[in-house]
């Protein structure tokens, strides 16, 4: 009895089991067979071959409608694994001129899910990119030899000019992080990687299409599923209008040959980037094809840094281009009038301390001031701003105060324009001082911000911007490189003025100051019998030699062009600053140089600065 009831028990147990192992097997058939689409879509690669249809990328166009970047066909091979069978792999290597390294290196990289997250056996793959279509030709005479390998037809970008490398981009191959970050791009895909190209890869790359082929038992292709019914056409990337000008841009390429810098041309009543140059630069089209990597390493190892865009990466102190700022601050704050004098003995003196300045009149009241560029009279100024306790509390106060001026005018932040990689620069602000001097530090501490030095760091782009939002008279649009995006309207923030915290009769006064500049000042190099210029010169201390810096924008009124020049050890901003900058503007606003400036263009090209083995 008590064993019958032993076995009884094993028997409901070993029921259990056997009702729970079925119960699994179920629930893994029906996860399979319902709940997954790996069966089907491994059945449907024994049927079909899904055949990505690639679109064309969307052409770029100068502001004059010269063409910039288009496309011309170029071949990828694509390779299905489960399909490769008796592949002769040495005919395959002498057929594609590689050597059977590559094609094992290559084989092992396209089965590592880890570079290559989206692999599966049934589906294509990128075997070998971007084929001449010499190399096409040679290569699809032989393609029945080799089952599983098929050629997918592409574009390649092509670049119309060795100009503009930074603000166009270039294209390259997907990386698994962008796999990751959008479910657009598989394994070999391409996309944008630097400049244009990439802050506009929405726009540009269009959507892919699909063939749909029908397969036999073998794998041999019998041609479109139902006459093509389920395939879908690409449809192109849309083309863009870019807001700079290519002669301008060459010319200003060309004045910079064997210099380190940028020069920014902005067109002040929109916005629009006329022309970025960084120096050193390099030529788009190295950054093509299948040399692509190798150019793109040889690059990144020059020590000069040439793919660096210096416009917007570049942190530079502004020199005596900021003082314009701090006029207009003073002026809206009170702390002086177009009258008011400081006076100068060669430089700002108080106790030990002195910051020089060259010979010129002194006492001196404010528009011969920026005329002269005076260093004493902008400390003066920010030492009285500083310690004015009926105005602002503590010093703390007073620099809030002004580094609220400084933000408004496009300083301390990103400006947004539409590349990548743009720095913001540094504004100091009170707490900046309170952790490096202590909070007893007063005007004195931090006098040479008045004059662009010290902490404060501006990029070429954002020197341009305030050249624009002077013209102006308080206001800028956003910076931008795109002028017109086809089909779409352009983001808002690219028509929006932001105005700064100065009112226009205080900018009338600095306006003033800079034509005085140019007709009898710094700037005088700049003048010329076509239109009214307005300028301001810097020379930025540095730990080698100067910088040679320019600010400034034509014509007086109504104006159309503003220009920021920055030459690093150029010297004096007299020296190349304000001839390049009067070059670039007349280029510009006549449309062409006359022989005399042609002549000068051409000196200055061939003028190098020696940089020695300084590391950039």
């Amino acid at each position: 009895m008590e064993n019958d009831r032993h076995y009884s028990g094993r028997k409901y147990v070993l029921g259990f089991i056997a009702t729970l192992i079925v119960a699994i097997y179920l629930a893994r058939l029906f996860s399979l067979q319902l709940m997954s689409d790996d069966f089907k879509r491994n059945a449907d690669s024994n049927a079909f071959l899904k055949r990505i249809q690639f679109p064309a990328r969307g052409a770029m166009r100068d502001r004059t409608g010269k063409i910039l970047v288009y496309n011309q066909p170029a071949y990828d091979i694509m390779v299905v694994m489960s399909e490769m069978q008796d592949v002769d792999t040495l005919d395959l290597c002498q057929s594609l001129g590689i050597t059977r390294e590559i094609f094992d290196r290559r084989m092992e990289e396209i089965k590592d899910r880890k570079r290559n997250p989206g692999y599966s056996s049934y589906t294509q793959q990128l075997f070998m990119n971007q084929l001449s279509a010499e190399e096409f030709s040679t290569f699809q005479e032989k393609l029945f030899r080799f089952p599983g390998f098929y050629i997918q037809k592409r574009t390649i970008r092509q670049y119309a000019y060795p100009n503009a490398a930074h603000i166009l981009g270039d294209v390259g191959e997907v990386g698994p992080a962008d796999i990751e970050a959008d479910d657009y791009y598989q394994s070999g895909d391409y996309i944008g990687k630097l400049g244009v190209e990439r802050s506009y890869e929405r726009q540009l790359r269009g959507e892919k299409g699909v063939e749909i082929l029908l397969r036999d038992a073998r794998g041999r292709i019998k041609g479109n599923y139902q006459h093509g019914k389920f395939d879908r056409a690409p449809i192109p990337g849309k083309n863009l209008t870019l807001s700079i000008d290519i002669e301008l841009q060459q010319l200003g390429e060309r004045l910079m040959q064997g210099k380190l810098g940028s020069i920014v041309a902005i067109e002040p009543s929109t916005g629009e980037v006329l022309c970025m140059v960084s120096s050193p630069t390099y030529d788009p089209r190295i950054m093509v094809g299948r040399q692509r990597g190798r150019n793109n390493r040889i690059l990144t190892a020059d020590p000069m840094k040439p793919l660096l865009n210096r416009a917007i990466m570049g942190q530079y102190p502004p020199g005596s281009t900021f003082k314009t700022s701090q006029a207009l601050t003073f002026l809206e704050e009170g702390i002086i009038t177009p009258q008011t004098t400081f006076p100068c003995s060669h430089g700002f003196h108080f106790g030990r301390l002195t910051v020089g300045c060259h010979g010129h009149a002194s006492p001196i009241p404010l528009i011969p001031t920026i005329a002269t560029s005076c260093n004493g009279y902008f400390c003066w100024g920010l030492y009285y701003m500083f310690g004015n306790r009926k105005k602002y509390s503590s010093v703390q106060d007073a620099m809030t105060t002004w580094k609220d001026y400084m933000v408004s005018m496009g300083f301390g932040y990103p400006l947004g324009i539409d590349l990548p990689g743009e720095k913001r620069g540094l504004i100091p602000n009170a707490e900046f001082y309170d952790k490096h001097l202590g909070k007893s530090w007063s005007g004195l501490s931090v006098i040479s911000i008045s004059i662009g030095q010290g902490e404060v760091n501006l990029t070429p782009l954002q020197i341009a911007n305030l050249g624009a939002t002077i013209a102006n008279r308080g206001y800028y649009i956003t910076p931008h490189v795109v002028k017109e995006v086809q089909g779409e309207p352009l983001d808002t923030i690219y028509k929006t003025r932001h105005y700064t915290k100065v009112s226009r009769a205080n900018y009338e006064v600095v306006v003033a100051g800079m034509r005085q500049a140019v007709i009898g000042g710094t700037c005088h190099a700049a003048n010329n019998p076509w239109y009214e210029v307005c300028g301001k010169t810097g020379t930025a201390q540095n730990r080698g030699h100067d910088h040679s810096v320019f600010m400034g924008f034509a014509p007086k009124d109504n104006p159309k062009i503003a220009v920021a020049v920055y030459v690093e050890n150029g010297g004096w901003g007299a020296t190349y600053g304000v001839p390049f900058g009067a070059l670039i503007m007349e280029k510009y606003i006549n449309g062409e140089l006359s022989p005399a400036s042609e002549e000068k263009a051409a000196a200055f090209a061939s003028k190098s600065i020696n940089y020695g083995n300084t590391e950039r």
